[in-house]
Protein backbone atom coordinates (compact mmCIF):
# COMPACT_ATOMS: atom_id res chain seq x y z
CA UNK A 1 0.00 0.00 0.00
CA UNK A 2 1.47 3.38 -0.96
CA UNK A 3 1.38 6.63 0.99
CA UNK A 4 -1.66 8.01 -0.80
CA UNK A 5 -3.77 5.05 0.35
CA UNK A 6 -2.65 4.84 3.95
CA UNK A 7 -4.61 6.19 6.91
CA UNK A 8 -2.31 8.37 9.02
CA UNK A 9 -2.97 9.54 12.59
CA UNK A 10 -0.95 12.21 14.37
CA UNK A 11 -1.19 12.29 18.17
CA UNK A 12 -0.80 15.85 19.43
CA UNK A 13 -1.59 19.31 18.03
CA UNK A 14 1.60 21.08 19.04
CA UNK A 15 4.00 22.73 16.58
CA UNK A 16 5.30 19.37 15.32
CA UNK A 17 1.95 17.69 14.79
CA UNK A 18 0.45 20.75 13.09
CA UNK A 19 3.47 21.29 10.82
CA UNK A 20 3.45 17.64 9.79
CA UNK A 21 -0.26 17.69 9.01
CA UNK A 22 0.15 20.83 6.89
CA UNK A 23 2.98 19.28 4.85
CA UNK A 24 1.06 16.03 4.30
CA UNK A 25 -2.07 17.91 3.25
CA UNK A 26 -0.08 19.91 0.73
CA UNK A 27 0.89 16.58 -0.82
CA UNK A 28 -2.70 15.40 -1.08
CA UNK A 29 -2.83 13.22 2.03
CA UNK A 30 -5.53 13.43 4.70
CA UNK A 31 -3.97 12.88 8.13
CA UNK A 32 -6.08 13.05 11.27
CA UNK A 33 -4.77 14.86 14.37
CA UNK A 34 -6.00 13.75 17.78
CA UNK A 35 -5.53 16.31 20.57
CA UNK A 36 -6.48 15.90 24.22
CA UNK A 37 -7.25 19.60 24.69
CA UNK A 38 -10.88 20.38 24.03
CA UNK A 39 -10.16 23.52 21.97
CA UNK A 40 -7.25 25.74 20.91
CA UNK A 41 -8.08 28.10 23.77
CA UNK A 42 -8.20 25.55 26.59
CA UNK A 43 -4.61 25.92 27.77
CA UNK A 44 -2.06 28.74 27.80
CA UNK A 45 0.54 27.76 25.21
CA UNK A 46 3.67 29.12 26.88
CA UNK A 47 6.11 31.83 25.95
CA UNK A 48 8.04 32.89 22.90
CA UNK A 49 10.12 30.77 20.52
CA UNK A 50 13.14 31.64 18.43
CA UNK A 51 12.91 29.74 15.14
CA UNK A 52 16.23 28.97 13.51
CA UNK A 53 16.78 29.28 9.75
CA UNK A 54 18.11 25.73 9.48
CA UNK A 55 15.39 24.01 11.54
CA UNK A 56 12.12 25.75 12.47
CA UNK A 57 12.13 28.15 9.52
CA UNK A 58 13.18 25.34 7.18
CA UNK A 59 10.08 23.43 8.31
CA UNK A 60 7.84 26.43 7.75
CA UNK A 61 9.28 26.80 4.26
CA UNK A 62 8.40 23.15 3.55
CA UNK A 63 4.91 23.91 4.84
CA UNK A 64 4.56 26.94 2.56
CA UNK A 65 4.29 29.30 5.55
CA UNK A 66 7.69 30.98 5.77
CA UNK A 67 6.49 34.24 4.22
CA UNK A 68 3.55 34.42 6.64
CA UNK A 69 5.88 33.75 9.55
CA UNK A 70 8.30 36.49 8.53
CA UNK A 71 5.45 38.98 8.33
CA UNK A 72 4.50 38.48 12.00
CA UNK A 73 7.72 37.41 13.76
CA UNK A 74 9.73 39.77 15.94
CA UNK A 75 13.31 40.33 14.82
CA UNK A 76 13.96 42.61 17.78
CA UNK A 77 13.16 39.63 20.01
CA UNK A 78 16.55 38.15 19.09
CA UNK A 79 18.18 40.56 21.57
CA UNK A 80 20.01 38.73 24.36
CA UNK A 81 21.83 40.02 27.44
CA UNK A 82 24.05 37.88 29.69
CA UNK A 83 24.87 39.04 33.23
CA UNK A 84 26.11 37.70 36.54
CA UNK A 85 24.28 38.23 39.85
CA UNK A 86 25.70 41.75 40.19
CA UNK A 87 24.17 42.74 36.87
CA UNK A 88 27.56 42.94 35.16
CA UNK A 89 26.95 42.47 31.42
CA UNK A 90 29.23 39.92 29.76
CA UNK A 91 27.49 39.86 26.37
CA UNK A 92 24.73 41.77 24.63
CA UNK A 93 23.38 41.44 21.13
CA UNK A 94 24.47 44.20 18.77
CA UNK A 95 21.45 46.17 17.43
CA UNK A 96 22.39 45.65 13.76
CA UNK A 97 22.10 41.88 14.25
CA UNK A 98 18.43 42.14 15.22
CA UNK A 99 17.24 42.61 11.64
CA UNK A 100 18.57 39.38 10.12
CA UNK A 101 16.62 36.17 9.65
CA UNK A 102 18.74 34.04 12.02
CA UNK A 103 16.42 33.28 14.95
CA UNK A 104 13.49 35.74 15.08
CA UNK A 105 10.90 35.28 17.84
CA UNK A 106 7.25 34.36 17.70
CA UNK A 107 4.88 33.70 20.57
CA UNK A 108 3.76 30.07 20.78
CA UNK A 109 0.15 31.23 20.56
CA UNK A 110 0.81 33.08 17.30
CA UNK A 111 2.72 30.15 15.79
CA UNK A 112 -0.08 27.78 16.67
CA UNK A 113 -2.65 30.15 15.16
CA UNK A 114 -0.63 30.37 11.93
CA UNK A 115 -0.44 26.58 11.66
CA UNK A 116 -4.08 25.98 12.62
CA UNK A 117 -5.33 28.43 10.01
CA UNK A 118 -3.35 26.59 7.34
CA UNK A 119 -5.15 23.27 7.92
CA UNK A 120 -8.47 21.99 6.64
CA UNK A 121 -11.20 22.61 9.18
CA UNK A 122 -11.88 18.94 9.94
CA UNK A 123 -8.23 17.93 10.47
CA UNK A 124 -8.18 17.99 14.27
CA UNK A 125 -10.30 15.90 16.63
CA UNK A 126 -10.29 17.95 19.83
CA UNK A 127 -10.97 16.42 23.23
CA UNK A 128 -9.43 13.05 22.34
CA UNK A 129 -6.92 11.90 24.97
CA UNK A 130 -5.20 8.72 23.88
CA UNK A 131 -5.53 5.81 26.27
CA UNK A 132 -3.89 2.97 24.32
CA UNK A 133 -2.38 2.26 20.91
CA UNK A 134 -2.81 -1.45 20.25
CA UNK A 135 -0.82 -3.23 17.48
CA UNK A 136 -2.98 -5.37 15.21
CA UNK A 137 -2.01 -8.79 13.86
CA UNK A 138 -2.58 -7.78 10.24
CA UNK A 139 -0.69 -4.51 10.61
CA UNK A 140 -1.60 -1.04 11.75
CA UNK A 141 -2.79 0.02 15.18
CA UNK A 142 -6.08 0.48 16.96
CA UNK A 143 -6.28 3.76 18.84
CA UNK A 144 -8.42 3.83 21.97
CA UNK A 145 -9.33 7.16 23.56
CA UNK A 146 -10.58 8.00 27.03
CA UNK A 147 -13.83 9.38 25.60
CA UNK A 148 -14.64 5.96 24.16
CA UNK A 149 -13.72 6.70 20.55
CA UNK A 150 -11.69 4.08 18.66
CA UNK A 151 -10.23 3.96 15.16
CA UNK A 152 -7.67 2.00 13.14
CA UNK A 153 -4.73 3.53 11.25
CA UNK A 154 -1.93 2.23 9.07
CA UNK A 155 0.57 4.73 10.50
CA UNK A 156 0.50 6.54 13.83
CA UNK A 157 2.92 9.39 14.51
CA UNK A 158 3.40 10.41 18.12
CA UNK A 159 3.81 14.15 18.61
CA UNK A 160 2.48 13.90 22.16
CA UNK A 161 5.41 15.19 24.14
CA UNK A 162 7.59 14.21 27.05
CA UNK A 163 5.37 11.52 28.51
CA UNK A 164 4.14 10.08 25.23
CA UNK A 165 1.51 7.36 25.35
CA UNK A 166 2.88 5.95 22.09
CA UNK A 167 6.61 5.84 22.91
CA UNK A 168 6.36 2.53 24.85
CA UNK A 169 5.49 0.76 21.58
CA UNK A 170 9.02 1.54 20.41
CA UNK A 171 11.18 2.29 23.41
CA UNK A 172 11.36 1.60 27.13
CA UNK A 173 13.93 4.34 27.69
CA UNK A 174 13.18 6.24 30.91
CA UNK A 175 12.39 9.93 31.03
CA UNK A 176 14.88 11.20 33.60
CA UNK A 177 14.97 14.25 35.86
CA UNK A 178 17.70 16.54 34.51
CA UNK A 179 18.84 17.94 37.85
CA UNK A 180 17.31 21.35 37.09
CA UNK A 181 14.06 22.70 38.53
CA UNK A 182 12.34 25.86 37.40
CA UNK A 183 9.81 28.31 38.84
CA UNK A 184 7.93 30.40 36.29
CA UNK A 185 6.66 33.92 37.00
CA UNK A 186 4.84 36.47 34.81
CA UNK A 187 5.18 40.25 34.71
CA UNK A 188 2.25 41.77 32.86
CA UNK A 189 2.40 45.10 30.98
CA UNK A 190 6.06 45.45 31.83
CA UNK A 191 6.82 48.49 29.67
CA UNK A 192 3.89 50.54 31.01
CA UNK A 193 3.91 49.48 34.65
CA UNK A 194 7.61 48.82 35.29
CA UNK A 195 9.69 51.04 33.00
CA UNK A 196 12.82 50.48 35.10
CA UNK A 197 12.67 46.75 34.47
CA UNK A 198 11.75 47.24 30.80
CA UNK A 199 14.76 49.53 30.30
CA UNK A 200 17.11 47.04 31.92
CA UNK A 201 15.61 44.05 30.11
CA UNK A 202 15.57 45.24 26.49
CA UNK A 203 13.58 43.86 23.57
CA UNK A 204 14.39 40.17 23.84
CA UNK A 205 15.79 37.90 26.56
CA UNK A 206 17.99 38.34 29.62
CA UNK A 207 19.96 35.57 31.32
CA UNK A 208 21.51 36.21 34.75
CA UNK A 209 23.74 33.28 35.73
CA UNK A 210 25.52 32.77 39.04
CA UNK A 211 25.70 30.56 42.16
CA UNK A 212 24.41 27.54 40.17
CA UNK A 213 21.14 29.45 39.74
CA UNK A 214 19.67 31.48 36.90
CA UNK A 215 17.10 34.17 36.25
CA UNK A 216 16.07 33.76 32.62
CA UNK A 217 13.47 36.18 31.27
CA UNK A 218 11.92 36.75 27.87
CA UNK A 219 9.73 39.54 26.52
CA UNK A 220 6.67 38.19 24.71
CA UNK A 221 4.77 39.85 21.91
CA UNK A 222 1.87 40.77 24.21
CA UNK A 223 4.12 42.80 26.49
CA UNK A 224 4.43 40.10 29.17
CA UNK A 225 7.84 39.25 30.55
CA UNK A 226 8.05 35.56 31.40
CA UNK A 227 10.54 34.82 34.10
CA UNK A 228 12.13 31.44 34.77
CA UNK A 229 14.00 31.01 38.05
CA UNK A 230 16.24 27.98 37.55
CA UNK A 231 17.96 25.90 40.22
CA UNK A 232 20.42 23.04 40.15
CA UNK A 233 18.55 21.00 42.75
CA UNK A 234 17.44 17.55 43.78
CA UNK A 235 14.46 15.75 42.32
CA UNK A 236 12.16 16.70 45.22
CA UNK A 237 13.40 20.23 45.90
CA UNK A 238 10.25 21.79 44.43
CA UNK A 239 8.14 19.90 46.99
CA UNK A 240 10.44 20.30 49.98
CA UNK A 241 11.60 23.93 49.78
CA UNK A 242 8.85 25.27 52.08
CA UNK A 243 7.47 27.57 49.36
CA UNK A 244 3.67 27.70 49.13
CA UNK A 245 3.05 28.43 45.45
CA UNK A 246 -0.60 29.22 46.14
CA UNK A 247 0.39 32.16 48.34
CA UNK A 248 2.16 34.40 45.80
CA UNK A 249 3.31 37.24 48.06
CA UNK A 250 4.76 34.89 50.66
CA UNK A 251 6.27 32.74 47.92
CA UNK A 252 7.95 35.73 46.29
CA UNK A 253 9.49 36.76 49.60
CA UNK A 254 11.02 33.31 49.99
CA UNK A 255 12.24 33.38 46.41
CA UNK A 256 13.86 36.75 47.04
CA UNK A 257 15.71 35.20 49.97
CA UNK A 258 17.20 32.67 47.54
CA UNK A 259 18.56 35.61 45.52
CA UNK A 260 19.38 37.81 48.52
CA UNK A 261 22.77 39.04 47.29
CA UNK A 262 21.72 39.56 43.66
CA UNK A 263 21.38 43.06 42.23
CA UNK A 264 18.19 45.10 42.62
CA UNK A 265 17.70 45.12 38.84
CA UNK A 266 17.56 41.32 38.93
CA UNK A 267 15.40 41.11 42.05
CA UNK A 268 12.79 43.19 40.21
CA UNK A 269 12.02 40.12 38.09
CA UNK A 270 10.62 38.54 41.26
CA UNK A 271 9.23 41.62 43.00
CA UNK A 272 7.18 42.79 40.00
CA UNK A 273 5.72 39.38 39.16
CA UNK A 274 2.00 38.72 39.37
CA UNK A 275 0.17 35.98 41.24
CA UNK A 276 0.87 33.11 38.85
CA UNK A 277 3.70 30.92 40.13
CA UNK A 278 4.35 27.67 38.27
CA UNK A 279 6.95 25.19 39.58
CA UNK A 280 8.21 22.46 37.25
CA UNK A 281 10.99 19.95 36.86
CA UNK A 282 12.98 19.62 33.65
CA UNK A 283 13.29 16.14 32.17
CA UNK A 284 15.21 14.55 29.32
CA UNK A 285 15.66 11.31 27.42
CA UNK A 286 19.10 9.72 27.01
CA UNK A 287 21.31 11.59 24.53
CA UNK A 288 21.58 8.52 22.27
CA UNK A 289 17.90 7.62 22.43
CA UNK A 290 17.03 5.32 19.51
CA UNK A 291 14.70 2.44 18.81
CA UNK A 292 14.41 -0.50 16.47
CA UNK A 293 12.20 0.44 13.54
CA UNK A 294 8.69 -1.02 13.66
CA UNK A 295 6.19 -0.77 10.87
CA UNK A 296 3.24 1.54 11.38
CA UNK A 297 4.51 3.77 14.20
CA UNK A 298 7.11 6.49 14.81
CA UNK A 299 7.86 9.49 17.03
CA UNK A 300 8.65 13.16 16.53
CA UNK A 301 9.60 15.99 18.86
CA UNK A 302 9.80 15.49 22.62
CA UNK A 303 8.31 12.03 22.22
CA UNK A 304 11.47 11.12 20.30
CA UNK A 305 14.23 13.26 21.83
CA UNK A 306 13.19 15.14 24.97
CA UNK A 307 15.86 17.55 26.14
CA UNK A 308 16.17 20.62 28.36
CA UNK A 309 15.76 24.13 26.85
CA UNK A 310 19.36 25.30 27.26
CA UNK A 311 20.18 25.24 23.55
CA UNK A 312 16.82 26.60 22.38
CA UNK A 313 16.36 23.48 20.27
CA UNK A 314 13.11 21.85 21.38
CA UNK A 315 10.47 23.41 19.14
CA UNK A 316 12.96 23.84 16.29
CA UNK A 317 13.82 20.13 16.26
CA UNK A 318 10.16 19.17 16.59
CA UNK A 319 9.31 21.14 13.48
CA UNK A 320 12.37 19.85 11.63
CA UNK A 321 11.22 16.30 12.45
CA UNK A 322 7.83 17.12 10.98
CA UNK A 323 9.38 18.42 7.77
CA UNK A 324 11.80 15.52 7.38
CA UNK A 325 9.12 12.90 8.01
CA UNK A 326 6.43 14.62 5.96
CA UNK A 327 8.62 15.16 2.92
CA UNK A 328 10.00 11.63 3.17
CA UNK A 329 6.47 10.22 3.08
CA UNK A 330 5.45 12.43 0.17
CA UNK A 331 8.55 11.60 -1.88
CA UNK A 332 8.54 7.85 -1.30
CA UNK A 333 5.95 5.39 -2.58
CA UNK A 334 6.79 2.98 0.23
CA UNK A 335 5.64 4.61 3.48
CA UNK A 336 7.46 2.17 5.74
CA UNK A 337 10.73 2.86 3.91
CA UNK A 338 10.03 6.60 4.18
CA UNK A 339 9.56 6.39 7.94
CA UNK A 340 12.74 4.35 8.36
CA UNK A 341 14.75 6.87 6.35
CA UNK A 342 13.38 9.69 8.51
CA UNK A 343 14.27 7.86 11.73
CA UNK A 344 17.85 7.20 10.67
CA UNK A 345 18.35 10.85 9.73
CA UNK A 346 16.64 12.13 12.87
CA UNK A 347 18.66 9.90 15.21
CA UNK A 348 21.85 11.54 13.96
CA UNK A 349 20.88 15.20 14.27
CA UNK A 350 18.91 14.67 17.51
CA UNK A 351 21.87 12.99 19.21
CA UNK A 352 24.18 15.82 18.20
CA UNK A 353 21.75 18.46 19.48
CA UNK A 354 21.02 16.58 22.72
CA UNK A 355 24.74 16.37 23.46
CA UNK A 356 25.12 20.09 22.78
CA UNK A 357 22.13 20.86 25.01
CA UNK A 358 23.57 18.81 27.85
CA UNK A 359 26.88 20.61 27.54
CA UNK A 360 25.17 24.01 27.60
CA UNK A 361 23.14 23.05 30.67
CA UNK A 362 26.29 22.12 32.58
CA UNK A 363 27.87 25.44 31.64
CA UNK A 364 24.77 27.43 32.69
CA UNK A 365 25.06 26.03 36.21
CA UNK A 366 28.84 26.01 36.58
CA UNK A 367 31.23 28.44 38.26
CA UNK A 368 31.63 31.73 36.33
CA UNK A 369 28.71 30.74 34.12
CA UNK A 370 27.98 34.28 32.90
CA UNK A 371 31.56 34.75 31.77
CA UNK A 372 31.58 31.41 29.95
CA UNK A 373 28.23 31.90 28.18
CA UNK A 374 29.14 35.49 27.40
CA UNK A 375 32.40 34.36 25.78
CA UNK A 376 30.52 31.79 23.71
CA UNK A 377 28.06 34.44 22.55
CA UNK A 378 30.77 36.96 21.73
CA UNK A 379 32.60 34.38 19.61
CA UNK A 380 29.85 34.50 16.99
Amino acid sequence: MNSQEKRIAIIGAGPGGLTLARILQQGGLAPVIYEQETSPAERQQGGTLDLDEQTGQKALQAAGLLGSFRSICRYEGQALKITDKKGTVFAETEPEKLTDHGRPEIDRTELRRLLLQSLKTDTIKWGHKLSHAVPLEKGGHKLEFENGHTDVFDLIIAADGAFSRVRPLLSDAPVEYSGISMIELHIMNAAADFPDLAGFHGTGSMYALDDRKAIMAQLNGDGTVRVYLCFAAGRYWIDENDIDYDQPEEAKQKLLELFEDWSDDLKHYIQYAGETILPRRLYSLPVQHKWEHKQGVTLIGDAAHLMTPFAGAGANLTMLDAAELGLSILHNADTDKAVKQYEEKMFAYAEETAAETGSHMKTFFSESAAQKIGAMMNAF
